[in-house]
């Protein structure tokens, strides 16, 4: 027959000192790996919620990203007469031509010198991306040298409505700050895109194109007829898929990370839990004897220690992730895919508590296994004679 829980329950309290070692051991462990895997998430997301399902984005053939790619001025007019192009009222086609450079800035932390992208785009380029909204400011004027600052960038390098920040050789006035729906675009500086190509020396090839599709369902025909044309060296893909793919090898980094680090320090905490585990069955001996002599079995009491080891490993568990909690939210930045800093923020996500717990369960598990299977061979003999 099995031990009722409340026997498991009754010895947990009773050694509570002991056992409240193993559970901030593995409470560590799993609010390690639940920050990082939050920090993974965090980045995933700002770049998933970049751009939008019903646009395209059309690059160079083999680009990696937006820096990478240089798209001639004409090979982009020849895109724009598509049919499936969405149009608007005036009859022009729903397209943002961009350029997108990256430029030295002091980060405000520490003063420091870091990068940041640059996009150039035209006042039309606000309604074909979408999402993006003044929090302060106004949008810049054509032909002049103003810019618009994200939230994040803002954040990142000091710079505030009304200051001047310059790049290159001149000065540029901040006359915006835009939020746009926590997407990589908050990490970066708009700007008119005849200035800018000036500027920046990028007169005659934009970096990308921006398309509104009449039918989302078009863009696998529109991506076939401009990768089948001989005139233009291009590709198109899904705007959001486009930003996404390129989250995934520094994404997977971080993850890896997250699972190394937990792993090295996992091993650390299965053996914490295990010595607990045999403190805890020497100290038991003669009760573990008491109990075979009424009839419990072997099997019954290696599943009652597994059990308490088990419970003990949820405790720390659960514990780790209220650790873990203040970290959501957290704002930071790495490189992104342009090699510019790419603020984001911490998510806490459903799938990395379950994971931190199902890991915590696991640890305990591991770490009472071998104890449980000492107490369980002892005999009723050896166990009643010990002291």
């Amino acid at each position: 027959m099995a031990l009722p829980l409340s026997y498991n329950v009754r010895n947990l309290r009773a050694r509570w000192r002991v056992n409240l070692l193993a559970v901030f051991g593995i409470a560590l462990v799993v609010a390690v790996f639940v920050v990082l895997s939050a920090m993974s998430a965090g980045f995933r997301a700002a770049l998933r919620s970049t751009g939008r399902t019903d646009n395209a984005m059309v690059v160079q053939k083999g680009a990696t990203s937006e820096l990478t790619s240089s798209l001639p001025r004409d090979a982009a007019e020849r895109v724009l007469v598509d049919e499936r192009v969405a149009r608007g009222p005036d009859g022009a086609p729903l397209a943002s031509p961009e350029i997108v450079v990256v430029a030295n800035l002091r980060r405000a932390s520490d003063g420091a010198l870091t990068n940041v992208t640059i996009r150039g785009l035209t006042p039309a380029g606000f309604n074909v991306r979408g999402g993006i909204r003044l929090v302060s400011g106004r949008r810049f004027t054509p032909g002049l040298a103003e810019i618009l600052v994200g939230k994040q960038a803002a954040s990142l390098f000091g710079l505030k409505l009304g200051s001047t920040v310059k790049i290159q050789k001149r000065e540029w006035d901040v006359v915006g700050i835009f939020a746009s729906e926590g997407s990589g675009f908050e990490s970066e500086l708009f700007g008119d895109l005849d200035v800018m190509a000036q500027e920046f020396h990028r007169e005659g090839i934009y970096q990308c194109l921006v398309l509104r599709l009449k039918d989302p369902l078009s863009l696998d025909g529109l991506a076939k007829a401009i990768a089948d044309s001989p005139a233009v060296q291009l590709e198109a893909k899904q705007e959001r898929r486009f930003y996404e793919d390129q989250a995934g090898p520094t994404s997977k980094a971080i993850l890896g990370l997250a699972v190394f680090v937990s792993v090295v320090m996992g091993i650390g905490a299965v053996f914490g839990a295990m010595n607990t585990m045999y403190t805890v069955v020497a100290a038991r001996t003669r009760e573990i004897g008491t109990l075979r002599a009424l009839g419990f079995s072997r099997r019954a009491i290696l599943l009652a220690f597994v059990i308490e080891s088990a419970v003990l490993a949820s405790i720390g568990g659960t514990l780790g992730c209220l650790l873990a909690a203040p970290a959501n939210g957290l704002s930071t930045a790495t490189a992104g895919p342009n090699f510019a800093e790419l603020a984001f923020a911490f998510r806490i996500t459903s799938q990395a508590v379950v994971s931190g717990l199902v890991f915590a369960v696991v640890m305990g598990v591991c770490g009472g296994l071998f104890p449980a299977f000492r107490a369980a061979r002892l005999t009723i003999v050896n166990a009643l004679r010990a002291a």
